[in-house]
């Protein structure tokens, strides 16, 4: 006991052994480390301009090497076959091809949206802890039903390209479960929190959705392969 003394201090780098005594109106608090900031401006704001400059060089380059001919005036008597709408519309008319206008043209969109709005509020996206590191028997429980859920309904409607990542990304979610995954990859994946893999699911369907739209879709929307269409 000799080596511990009574004094006021909140600083660690100073008494490194302490022993802190909390009433209930008092709130732990952490004391700031003494860390170098930078203020966005001009730090931040020179980084970004560099960082569009490169952009536009880039581009420009790019544009000097490769054409990207425009067709020819719009015609109301001659529309292209199909109609297909600028990239990053496709993901949408994609899924215009196999769900009801109302539902991939207005539900689902405006549920995206709202989420994207209120997910932030969520304990979920505030805490990035991984999704194994605490107690996840339950929640497992809970998303793999949602997750059959889901992939049950696409199978009925025949929404392959949305139900493709949902299985492989709730497989890969599974992972660290399973008794006979390397050390490595279990502990890997299980610090990846929920947020992540809700983002990552989302992202995957996107781009499925668009690449399918660009590169798969000839005359009537109808499958087609990109060397057929002239694509390459």
């Amino acid at each position: 006991m000799s080596d511990f003394t009574v004094e006021a201090d909140s600083d660690p780098r100073k008494t490194p052994k302490r022993v802190a005594v909390l009433r209930r109106d008092t709130q732990a608090r952490v004391v700031d480390d003494g860390s170098e900031l930078v203020t966005t401006a001009p730090h931040l704001l020179l980084r970004e301009i560099i960082l569009i400059e490169l952009t536009v060089i880039a581009l420009a380059l790019v544009s000097l090497a490769f054409d990207a001919p425009l067709e020819g005036i719009a015609d109301p008597l001659h529309t292209p076959n199909p109609a297909k709408a600028p990239w990053y519309f496709l993901g949408l008319q994609e899924l215009l091809y196999y769900l009801p206008p109302v539902v991939a043209g207005v539900l689902l969109p405006g549920l995206v949206v709202v989420a994207l709005a209120v997910i932030p509020y969520f304990r979920v996206n505030v805490e990035l802890v991984g999704f194994y590191e605490r107690p996840w028997k339950r929640r497992l429980t809970v998303l793999s039903v949602v997750v059959v859920a889901i992939s049950g309904l696409l199978a009925m409607l025949h929404v392959w390209p949305v139900l493709v990542p949902t299985v492989a990304l709730y497989l890969l979610l599974v992972v660290p479960a399973l008794p006979f995954v390397p050390p490595r990859w279990r502990r890997r994946l299980s610090r990846v929190p929920l947020a992540d893999w809700i983002m990552t699911w989302f992202v995957a369907v996107a781009v499925v959705l668009t690449l399918i739209g660009v590169l798969f879709r000839g005359p009537g929307w109808s499958w087609s392969w990109p060397w057929v269409q002239g694509i390459y």
